[in-house]
């Protein structure tokens, strides 16, 4: 990636590092009509990896696009909504930005990112619909995806046989029969990650998602989760702890696999896992233990989070015509299937799929037909942070179910108000 300085010698070296360092903190879209500026994040996660990936992206989208100059500036995941907000709020920041599903509204409603419909009108229609869909706004395009996430459900078959169980649990009813026998076993049956820090969506929203039940209500103006659906699957998930089959390490996991009860093969299973923690899985129990199944089923539906990353354009770039191209560049066939092998991911179109050496891959990929990317709104993560303690507070008997979400609901509510 260019960085303006590589060749440069002290003293000029530190006068040179200087000016980039300022020029990057800037970021100012405006200063060559030229040029694209993109700010990108450790979507592959080893950094020379990452580093050569995007030193040849520029070279190919230059060799591509003649007379335009790309820029690609790698960025930490710490403080990204902050340093993104601070950047368009001053009139600056890049010309193409990675964004998520959650991050798009924000920024489409306060006139940051401008719609994106151009760069894609030849492939609107060959992308996920679940992923098209979180890229909209008022019926236009904010975002163009360039790698798609998923997660799904993993079981120890080693557990689950030592219990008697043939066939994994797909299902909450099955879940609900099995979690007494591996009780008898001492092994809890489903791991969770119940706390403050962890994210809902990989927690309990796909079981709300599952119950048939959503965070919002249509309008968005107010939350649904406390509705009974919410409430049948909060009350689905504290019965199973106050049981024993949700282990009492839930309460500080952080969405993770490894050191957890799932990890340490004290759980047989969990439902929003990664293709990165089942390979992890591999390791640790043998590859002969690791079960991939289908999104979990509720009473409702099968459904699974998973998440796209999208290029979004600056709306005050002075160069939209290059950022435009530079996004239909990257959301090219060839472009989805090397950054998806570099980083892991999946492909966000249903036409091109990333070649993957995982003996999981496959699985993974069947499971992209049941994904949700979630359901974004301005006040999506600051909801997470009142909701999260009142889920605690249920699976501890603290509150009833109804009681929690009510409660979590009622400032969720006046937070919206606020927005409004």
């Amino acid at each position: 990636m260019k960085t303006g300085f590589k060749r440069a010698t002290a003293p000029l070296a530190l006068f040179m590092l200087a000016a980039s360092l300022s020029a990057c903190g800037d970021g100012d879209a405006g200063s060559d009509s030229k040029k694209v500026t993109v700010w990108m994040y450790p979507v592959i996660a080893d950094p020379k990896a990452s580093a050569a990936y995007w030193d040849g992206i520029e070279k190919a989208f230059e060799k591509a696009a003649p007379g335009t100059s790309l820029t690609v500036e790698q960025q930490p995941w710490d403080n990204r909504d902050q340093k993104i907000a601070t950047a368009f709020g001053g009139g600056k920041g890049p010309d193409v930005v990675l964004l998520t599903p959650d991050q798009i509204p924000q920024f489409s409603a306060n006139g940051a990112i401008r719609p994106v419909d151009g760069a894609l009108k030849d492939s609107a229609g060959k992308f996920l619909p679940a992923t098209m869909g979180a890229m909209k706004q008022d019926g236009k395009i904010y975002g163009a995806p360039i790698y798609q996430t998923i997660t799904t459900t993993i079981y120890n078959k080693k557990l689950l046989t030592q219990a008697g169980i043939t066939a994994p649990p797909a299902t909450w009813d099955e879940i609900k029969a099995a979690a007494p026998k591996l009780k008898q076993k001492g092994v809890a049956l489903l791991d969770y990650s119940a706390s403050n820090e962890a994210s809902l969506n990989l927690n309990f929203y796909p079981l709300l998602w599952q119950a048939g039940g959503t965070v919002f209500a249509k309008d968005g103006k107010k939350v649904a989760f406390n509705s009974p659906e919410g409430v049948e699957a909060l009350t689905f998930l504290t019965d199973l702890y106050k049981a024993g089959s949700v282990p009492k390490s839930s309460m500080t996991n952080t969405n993770l696999l490894a050191d957890q009860a799932l990890g340490k093969q004290q759980a047989a299973m969990g439902f929003s896992v990664v293709l990165a923690d089942a390979e992890l899985a591999a390791k640790t129990w043998g590859p002969e233990n690791v079960v991939i199944g289908a999104p979990l089923k509720g009473p409702a539906r099968e459904v699974a989070f998973g998440i796209p990353g999208a290029l979004s354009v600056n709306a005050k770039s002075k160069n939209t015509a290059g950022a435009e191209k530079f996004l239909a560049f990257m959301t090219a066939p060839e472009q989805i299937k090397s950054l998806g092998k570099a980083s892991g991911y999946f492909s966000p179109r249903t036409d091109v799929s990333v070649p993957s050496a995982s003996p999981y891959a496959k699985q993974y990929q069947a499971a992209l037909s049941n994904v949700s990317p979630g359901e974004p709104n301005p006040a999506a993560r600051q909801l997470m942070g009142l909701l999260a303690p009142e889920i605690q507070a249920a699976l501890l008997g603290k509150k009833s179910p109804k009681d929690a979400l009510d409660d979590a609901a009622k400032v969720a509510d006046d937070l919206l108000a606020r927005q409004r």
